[in-house]
């Protein structure tokens, strides 16, 4: 598997991570010798340790900066603590979302017991109706939509979109199982629709403006086609 660098200096890479891919194995995860993280691929191809910046789940595709050395990760860090890095992510939810809504909810941190601040800006894109039945409707509706997070929370944009109602098409923690099956059966489309698109910032160490943008994963392009929708990366 290849993983496609969209911009890289002394300082940074960052990449498009696949589905389906952790960024790196916890600890003493049973996993390790089963699957391969996106840091181990990375050393492996390009014979290159990197640190993480930020995190992306398994389940999202999509822009990821990694750090080429360990003293550089918290002046990146800084970005996004201070807000200072504008990301995009796309989704594709279940119903016709609003055009466009501000998602104030709290939202579970790693320890489930607390609830931290979570904002998420959502804008609808496109929209469409089915005339394939799911329960208990005789048609089905979709939306793509862009998010523009300004708290990085841990599923975050999944918690939102169920929050809001309108849940991402594959996610098999907040989704709806109804309307994933459907998108399984089909368009042969298992994956979690969400994708982390875009990141707007200015380089720490150059100052250099960077806009990066990751494409999206082939079955995203295969219902852009067949729903007619515009791609919003190109």
């Amino acid at each position: 598997m290849s993983v496609p660098i969209i911009f890289e200096d002394k300082y940074v890479l960052c990449v498009s991570k696949p589905n389906n891919m952790v960024v790196h194995h916890a600890h003493h995860s049973r996993n390790v010798a089963e699957e391969m993280s996106l840091l181990q691929l990375i050393k492996d191809k390009k014979v290159l340790k990197v640190y993480p910046i930020h995190r992306l789940d398994r389940k999202t595709s999509g822009i990821i900066l990694l750090a080429k050395e360990k003293e550089y990760v918290s002046k990146f860090q800084d970005l996004f603590t201070n807000n200072e890095i504008e990301k995009t992510y796309y989704g594709m939810v279940r119903g016709f979302s609003p055009e466009s809504k501000k998602i104030d909810s709290p939202v579970k941190g790693r320890d489930a017991n607390v609830h931290k601040e979570a904002l998420t800006y959502l804008k609808t894109l496109e929209k469409i109706t089915l005339k394939i039945p799911v329960k208990p409707y005789d048609s089905s509706r979709y939306s793509l939509v862009e998010f523009k997070p300004k708290t990085g929370r841990m599923h975050q944009l999944r918690v939102h979109a169920n929050k809001i109602s309108h849940p991402l098409i594959g996610d098999p923690k907040y989704g709806d199982k109804n309307h994933n099956i459907m998108f399984e059966k089909n368009f042969n489309c298992t994956n979690m629709f969400l994708h982390a698109g875009q990141l707007e910032f200015a380089h720490p160490f150059s100052s250099e403006k960077l806009n990066l943008k990751a494409s999206f994963p082939k079955d995203w392009l295969h219902l852009f086609d067949k729903f007619s929708w515009k791609n919003p990366l190109t």
